[in-house]
């Protein structure tokens, strides 16, 4: 689980996006990030729009309760998941992805 955190606020997530995937959503654990193919391209932070809204549909969550804590620029990235522990979404993710 080097992919989750937890933090007083929340789980945060390691994430690797890929963008401009023909479908959106939850894909692999790869080491320590989640795969998140997203549809949009890398300009001018659409693809971190989508990230942040797939996320917050596939753990239940508002947009409002998912936030870029680092890598905003990158592919890998970290995200807050306030309100949700890191147990919670390991057992989510692993479920998504057939672990």
């Amino acid at each position: 689980m080097g992919y989750l955190s937890d933090t007083p606020e929340g789980a945060v997530v390691s994430v690797r996006a890929q963008p401009r995937s023909s479908r959106a959503g939850i894909d692999s654990i790869l080491g320590d990030a989640v795969k998140v193919r997203i549809r949009s391209a890398p300009v001018e932070g659409k693809a971190n729009k989508e990230l942040i809204e797939t996320l917050a549909d596939f753990f239940g969550l508002s947009k409002s309760s998912v936030c870029i804590k680092g890598g905003e620029t990158s592919k890998t990235k970290r995200l807050l998941l306030r309100g949700l522990s890191a147990a919670e979404a390991d057992r989510m993710i692993l479920a998504a992805v057939g672990a």
